[in-house]
């Protein structure tokens, strides 16, 4: 167990007066059996009313109304918490779910349904294709050594690269180009699961990351993170974070999931102004352990986050 904080700072600039439309904000993560909330604080700048809501995914919401106009926009979220991270071997998978392919039961396959049905087209079925190769290797078809060898080889294979264009690529964009941001990985991972069958689900939140910790409690400036879950039958919800091969949630502190990455994204809102409107966006996230409950650097490659410089960001 960890003790961890994380300090999320978004700063808007306009070059001109603008008005605030609403933003949703999803910078709180859920309570639950690897995650206890200890602190939570959201400031912003102007001042906005502010009420929550759960959304379809019973993710917390944050949503802010403005009045007036301004030029800058600030949003500061500070969150204590304690991190339980689950082992990464093997999870304990019913036993008709352990080869692929399988059939989801009837008691689930009602729920899972929209989370396995196929979101994004498949042009000459290269994604479908793609993922084939991934049933091949030692263990064959089996479910969790495919997932592996799949999220091994999206960080292994393609070339991570940020980029600051709105939204996440198309899974056949990302093999086509041979690269993508973290969203984009976690994305065409989705996808390759569903093609094999399997409800897959896009996440948003923070990676940890021991070896940034300073001697003088401060932390080095981060970025939102985004990777994936597929549902096991038996070990329920499973993390893959293709970026760095992570697999698991041992560095990973989720936030929000959907099933597509626009339904979690970390800022999303607007404002209307002038039509030559420039606007400078910054953002910082600092993650850093408390009370020496730092235990010790991961023996995993440095890991990598995207820049997320836009309101509309998906991190």
């Amino acid at each position: 167990m960890r003790t961890l904080q994380i300090v999320h700072h978004t700063r808007y600039e306009y070059s001109a007066p603008v008005t605030l439309g609403e933003y949703r904000l999803m910078f709180r993560p859920r309570d639950s059996h690897d995650l206890r909330l200890l602190d939570t604080n959201l400031a912003i700048e102007p001042a906005a009313a502010v009420r929550w809501i759960h959304d379809p995914f019973g993710n917390s919401i944050a949503i802010a109304s403005f009045e007036g106009t301004t030029q800058r926009l600030e949003l500061t979220s500070t969150i204590r918490l304690e991190h339980f991270a689950l082992p990464v071997e093997l999870p304990p998978i019913e036993e008709y779910a352990r080869t692929l392919p399988f059939s989801y039961l009837a008691e689930e396959a009602p729920d899972l349904a929209r989370y396995v049905e196929r979101h994004y087209p498949d042009p000459n079925a290269m994604v479908s294709n793609w993922t084939r190769q991934f049933l091949e290797g030692e263990g064959g078809p089996d479910t969790f050594a495919t997932l592996t060898r799949m999220c091994k080889g999206i960080q292994e294979g393609l070339t991570y690269a940020m980029r600051f264009e709105l939204g996440t690529q198309a899974p056949a964009v990302t093999l086509e180009t041979g690269g993508g941001t973290c969203r984009d990985y976690a994305l065409l991972m989705m996808e390759g699961a569903r093609a094999l069958g399997l409800a897959a689900r896009f996440v948003t939140g923070y990676l940890y990351d021991p070896a940034l910790d300073r001697a003088d409690g401060a932390a080095t400036s981060e970025q939102p993170h985004a990777w994936m879950e597929v549902y096991l039958p038996g070990a329920g919800w499973v993390e893959f974070d293709p970026t760095n091969g992570i697999i698991g949630t041992e560095r990973l502190i989720r936030v929000g999931v959907g099933r597509d990455p626009e339904q979690a994204m970390p800022i999303k809102g607007a404002f209307t102004g002038a039509a030559d409107v420039m606007v400078k966006a910054m953002v910082e996230v600092h993650v850093r352990a408390l009370d020496g409950s730092n235990d010790g650097p991961s023996p995993q490659a440095a890991p990598r986050q995207p820049a997320s410089p836009a309101p509309t960001e998906a991190g």
